[in-house]
């Protein structure tokens, strides 16, 4: 078996099915951290959501009781299962922050088991089946990243991971992995004609993080095909993890349950950004406008 390097950490991406019970698939995850932390996983990821099927396919005013607080029931049992396992664990979350304010928010939780911080997506999509306007707020914390034991980690959701400016900003705090816990997937209709169009745009615009900010990539998408409105979404599954010059390192299957572990070098960074220098020759003068919604 080929030595790791001590500057190694080994990630763990979960990618499973959902039901539509809560309880359930909380059980399901943490069997899944569990599995992943004996195979040596350091930092394990969700997928988006995972405590539900994707509620967002319609707007119910029923789903907001599928929220949480944060610390919570989920929190606590990821924080157990971390410090048993002294193992990071990022869980994805629908957080009830108070009375009529929810946010799509993931729970970065250190190696002791405490909380270190917390995400909240900041770029909400409103489209077909993808109704998550209804339901969260919009973050208001930024663009954050987190010493962990084992890396200096980034975590945007979902939505997040079509912009590049969220994946810079991250990546300029010290982030040296970026999650993107995430719950995607085909119209059924539309597979045929748009489906591989679509995937590969997915997976090219954050491999492009990758290589414009030099770190590691890595996205754990929920499988399976979820009907809660029309004929519901098909989940692709296919979470990878991209090295810091954009290349797949792995990648899971479209239709099965996997726990995917990946190692990856911290001191690759390094070198990627020394012999690729994007973030020493940014014209940090000349980009007032990106403030703006659209420049004339």
């Amino acid at each position: 078996m080929k030595r790791l390097p001590a500057s190694a950490v080994k990630i763990g991406l979960l990618q499973t099915t959902c039901s539509p019970n809560p309880d359930t698939n909380l059980r399901q995850t943490l069997a899944l951290a569990e599995h992943a932390a004996r195979r040596g996983a350091q930092i394990i990821c969700t997928q988006e959501l995972f405590r539900s099927q994707y509620f967002c396919q319609n707007e119910d005013h029923k789903n907001f009781k599928l929220a949480e607080t944060i610390p919570g029931p989920s929190t606590d049992a990821f924080g157990k299962l971390a410090k048993r396992h002294k193992a990071v664990v990022i869980a994805s979350l629908f957080e009830k922050r108070a009375a009529g304010v929810y946010h799509n928010t993931a729970a970065v939780i250190d190696a002791d088991g405490s909380l270190l911080g917390i995400y909240r997506k900041m770029h909400i999509p409103d489209d077909p089946l993808y109704y998550e306007k209804f339901y969260f707020t919009p973050g208001d914390l930024g663009f954050r990243a987190w010493q962990t034991r084992y890396a200096k980690i980034g975590v945007l959701v979902c939505w997040d991971q079509w912009y590049p400016e969220a994946a810079r900003l991250t990546a300029l705090r010290g982030a040296q992995i970026l999650f993107y816990p995430t719950a995607i997937g085909w119209h059924p209709g539309e597979k045929k004609k748009y489906g591989e169009r679509q995937h590969d745009a997915w997976e090219i615009i954050q491999r492009s993080h990758a290589v414009a900010n030099g770190c590691y990539v890595a996205v754990s998408n929920r499988i399976g095909h979820e009907q809660l409105a029309g004929k519901g979404l098909e989940f692709w599954g296919q979470s990878f993890v991209a090295g810091t010059s954009g290349e797949i390192l792995a990648r899971a299957g479209a239709h099965r349950e996997e726990i995917l572990i990946v190692p990856v070098d911290l001191a690759q960074v390094d070198v990627t950004r020394t012999h690729w220098p994007f973030l020493r020759d940014r014209r940090v003068d000349a980009y007032g406008d990106l403030t703006k919604r659209f420049v004339d």
